[in-house]
Order: structure tokens, then C-alpha cells, then sequence
């Protein structure tokens, strides 16, 4: 058997400061036993990219699922990502062996073609985005959920939260990681495995919401709120650690193992939303007269979160998508349109509307080049409100992602300074004017960071084994083929675990 415990989105900085503390004893036995390695995942610029790459063994530019919500060319809209195909994840090549697997809350993934074995989603919690609720066979959703009761809604809701709302989510993040722990203790009891893939996603959603408190109108927060609020990732953390050595002690002799985190986490610096209005200024050639803010955002800064998550709780899973998928680009005159803002909340990311890519393009090939050119220096211009920049570098993503389903990918990724950019009013070019922020952005003050993905390779019975190259995340899945004698052809990592 080979366990994989995603420990996901986990700040290296925040683990490593609990490990000098003592605080993460579980993670610091498996370090001790193990080898730590970094995992580089080629798309720095694609946080969201990281976890089919994890899931599937296949690189960024190889799959394409890049964001939750896509642009179909096609269609000339946003679709939601599960309407794109994607390769097999790497439990179904496990299935095509006829081995099984134990997947509890894979994140950002979708149910398997092909399942054998027990697989459970929402469970820790239910994202209706990111974490649905589904199980395969469905039966094992359904017992498990008799028994311990359904994971909690913690669908995040982009916007100011209040503290009370931050209170009352740190308590259901405290509480996940033991969630996954019981339905492991549960299914484990029940069946034979290959292969444990268990993912801690309160660790994901903790470094978004309470990296700091920034977000948070300090005149809401009272001293008591405060203290729990200023603990709670850590408190988060080790709520992770401690489902992980009640996992050790269920796992058998001589279990492989590897604890990951795909991406990282730290403070936010995106200035995603104000990208729809920077890109509406360049391309007009000088300032507008009023704030081009994309629908969606607009939206968002008009309805306080609380009502649109209470909105959003009322409506089925699939019509919620829908209608968050219409309203990404909704009111874009397609006809004036040389590019836009393609949807985001981490990095910015522009797509051109090419002539015979997109159904209703209007921009020649032969002019593509020059375009986008005129995008990065412009979008160079805007500065926040000190005057340093806001923008430290415009990607040409095609010169950096190369791969059979790059064409999926936005043609220019934005990345951002690296200041906090939680309490920013807006920003300011000297030829484009003034972007306004329209309300609180997404209200996290904590996003991922480029890379820094991470691994601690624990070998039971088998025998660490050097890739031959710095570690990449594709080699998890690789690894996993190799210890569990799955099929691997057509991937491109490369094995850290060699069978004795």
C-alpha cells in the first residue's frame, strides 16, 4: 500500500515556524523518517493548475485545467472546468489494474470514469466549487453520513466577511481534519486498498481566510473574536497534524507514504479584480469616465457576502455554477472587443479575442504579437496609491507554457507586486487614470504563492530513489504507479520510490 496525505496549500514558512515549536509532532516524526524535497510544478503562474497536475501526473500545458471557472472559445463564454476534458486521474489508472483506492475530498477534482475501490468528496467539508458533495459507489457517501452526519457548507463567498462568519468557519475547519480521519478509520476497517489518497483541504482554506486580519472592518472585531481569529490557521494546522497520526497508527506495517502540498500560500497580493478596469483603460487608449469593473466583480461589491451566500445556499449545485459561469464575462460587447480579462482571483490573466480561435473574434493572428505588447506596457503603467508598481511582470504565456492543451491557457498572465494588496482603494496610471476597487475584492488575506510545493517521502517497503533531476509534483503520481504496479506510460515524472 502507498498513502498520500495532501496537508493542502500549506504555508512553508507557518510549517516550518511549528515545527521549530513543536507543534506539528506527527508531520516531525515523518520528517525525521523521511526526505523532504521541494516540488516544482512548472506553472507558477497557474496555482489552480497545480492540483490535476497532482492528480493526474500530467504537466499544466498537458491538461489545461487551470481555474474553476474556463473560457470555451467555441462558445464565446466561461464554462465551469468539469465541462473540459481532462486526462485520468491517477486513481483510474489504478482501476485499470483492477486495484483500488481510498480518495477522501480530492480538491479541484472531479468523480472518476473509471472507480475502484471507496471515494468520498465534501466530506471534510462541502465547496460546492471546489469540493461537491459525490461518492462513488454512492452508498459509502450515504452510510458514512448516517453515521457522522454530512460535511458542513463552507462554500467560500467572495467579499468582506464579518467575524462572526470567520468564528463560526474556523470552528468547521478545526473540526474537518477529524472528519477525514473517522471516514478513513471507517472505510479502512471495511475493505483492502492500494492505494489511501486522504486531502486535508481545512489547511487550503484556513491560509486564504486567516493568514491576517486585514480583511476584516476592525471596528466589528472585538477583543475576544480577536484572539481566536489570530490563532485560528495554526489552530487549523495542527487540527491536520493530529488526524495525521491518528492515520499512522491505522495504516499497515510497511505502507509507503508521502505528505504533500501541491502549492503554497501567503499574504495576498492579487489585484485580480482590478484587472477587468485596467485592461478597459489600456485598450481605450486613455481614462474612463466611469469604473470598468468586471459584472461579476461589480456585483460582488454591491451584495454584501452573507447575501450571496445565502442566495447561493438556496440554489442546486449545478444551477449556481451556471449562473456564476454566465455572469464571469457577462454585458462584454464582443464586437469592440480586442481582449479581456479572463476569470481570476490569484494572478491576472488576459485572453486576446483572436480572429478564427474565438467564435466571434475581431483580432487578426498578425496582429496578436503587437496587441499584447500594447496590453504589458500599459498595464506597466499603474501604480497603487504609495506609487510603486502594481504590476512586477506581464507573461506571454505561450513562450512559458508549451504543451497539447496550452491552447486552453489565457495568452498573458499578470503577476502582481508583492505587497498586501487587501486594503487597497485602487490604482493609478499617469495616461490610464484611476481603477477604483468595487467593494472588498475576494476578502482573503492570504493567496497562493509561485511554486513552493512541497513533500516529505516516507519509505516503507520500498526504497527511496533519487528522479535524477530536483523533484517535480508530476513525480507524486508517478510514484504512486510505481509502487502500487500501475500503468505510467505517457507520463513525464518520475518515480521517488523504487519496490523492494
Amino acid at each position: 500500500m502507498i498513502a498520500v496525505l495532501q496537508f493542502d496549500s500549506a504555508s512553508v514558512a507557518v510549517v516550518d515556524r511549528m515545527l521549530a515549536g513543536g507543534k506539528l509532532p506527527a508531520l516531525a516524526s515523518l520528517a525525521e523518517r523521511g526526505r523532504r524535497v521541494e516540488l516544482r510544478s512548472g506553472a507558477a503562474d497557474f496555482a489552480a493548475g497545480a492540483f490535476y497536475s497532482l492528480y493526474s501526473g500530467v504537466e499544466l500545458a498537458n491538461h489545461g485545467i487551470f481555474y474553476p471557472f474556463q473560457w470555451a472559445a467555441r462558445q464565446q463564454r466561461a464554462r465551469f472546468a468539469r465541462a473540459f476534458e481532462a486526462p485520468p486521474a491517477v486513481w483510474e489508472r489504478l482501476a485499470e489494474r483492477g486495484l483500488r483506492t481510498l480518495a477522501v475530498d480530492p480538491y479541484e477534482s472531479r468523480p472518476p470514469r473509471h472507480a475502484a475501490g471507496a471515494f468520498v468528496c465534501g466530506w471534510g467539508f462541502k465547496d460546492r466549487v471546489v469540493l461537491p458533495r459525490w461518492s462513488r459507489p454512492r452508498r459509502t457517501g450515504v452510510r458514512l453520513a448516517l453515521r457522522y452526519g454530512r460535511g458542513p457548507w463552507a462554500t467560500e463567498v467572495f467579499g468582506r466577511p464579518t467575524p462572526r462568519e470567520l468564528v463560526r468557519l474556523r470552528d468547521r475547519l478545526v473540526a474537518a481534519p477529524g472528519r477525514i480521519a473517522d471516514a478513513a478509520r471507517d472505510l479502512l476497517a471495511r475493505d483492502r486498498f492500494d492505494l489511501v489518497w486522504l486531502t486535508f483541504s481545512a489547511a487550503h482554506l484556513a491560509g486564504h481566510q486567516f493568514w491576517d486580519l486585514s480583511q476584516l472592518d476592525s471596528r466589528s472585531l472585538d477583543s475576544s473574536a480577536r484572539r481566536v481569529l489570530e490563532r485560528a490557521l495554526e489552530d487549523v494546522y495542527a487540527a491536520v497534524d493530529r488526524a495525521v497520526a491518528r492515520i499512522l497508527a491505522l495504516l499497515p506495517t510497511g505502507c509507503d507514504l508521502i505528505v504533500t502540498s501541491p502549492v503554497g500560500m501567503d499574504v495576498n497580493t492579487s489585484r485580480a479584480d482590478l484587472l477587468p478596469g485596467m485592461l478597459a483603460a489600456v485598450l481605450a487608449g486613455g481614462p474612463l469616465e466611469a469604473n470598468r469593473a468586471g459584472a461579476v466583480w461589480r456585483l460582488r461589491g454591491a451584495v454584501p457576502a452573507s447575501a450571496r451566500g445565502a442566495i447561493a445556499r438556496a440554489l442546486p449545485d449545478r444551477a449556481a455554477l451556471g449562473l456564476t459561469s454566465r455572469l464571469e464575462l457577462r454585458g462584454i460587447d464582443w464586437e469592440g472587443t480586442r481582449a479581456f480579462a479572463h476569470p481570476a482571483d490569484n494572478q491576472g490573466y488576459v485572453r486576446l479575442n483572436l480572429r478564427g480561435r474565438e467564435r466571434d473574434g475581431i483580432v487578426d493572428p498578425g496582429d496578436a504579437a503587437s496587441l499584447a505588447e500594447e496590453i504589458a506596457s500599459g498595464l506597466a503603467t499603474f501604480t497603487d496609491p504609495d506609487g510603486t508598481p502594481s504590476v512586477a511582470n506581464v507573461v506571454r504565456v505561450a513562450d512559458a507554457y508549451r504543451g497539447e492543451r496550452a491552447g486552453r491557457l489565457p495568452d498573458l498572465a499578470v503577476r502582481w507586486s508583492d505587497r498586501p494588496a487587501t486594503t487597497l482603494a485602487g490604482v493609478h496610471s499617469p495616461r490610464y487614470g484611476e481603477v477604483a476597487r468595487s467593494g472588498s475584492a475576494t476578502g482573503r488575506s492570504g493567496n497562493h504563492t509561485p511554486e513552493d510545493g512541497w513533500a516529505i517521502v516516507v519509505p516503507g517497503s520500498s526504497r527511496w530513489r533519487d528522479p535524477g533531476r530536483p523533484s517535480r509534483l508530476v513525480d507524486v503520481a508517478a510514484t504512486v504507479c510505481a509502487v502500487a504496479g500501475a500503468d505510467a506510460t505517457g507520463l513525464p515524472g518520475e518515480p521517488m520510490l523504487d519496490p523492494v
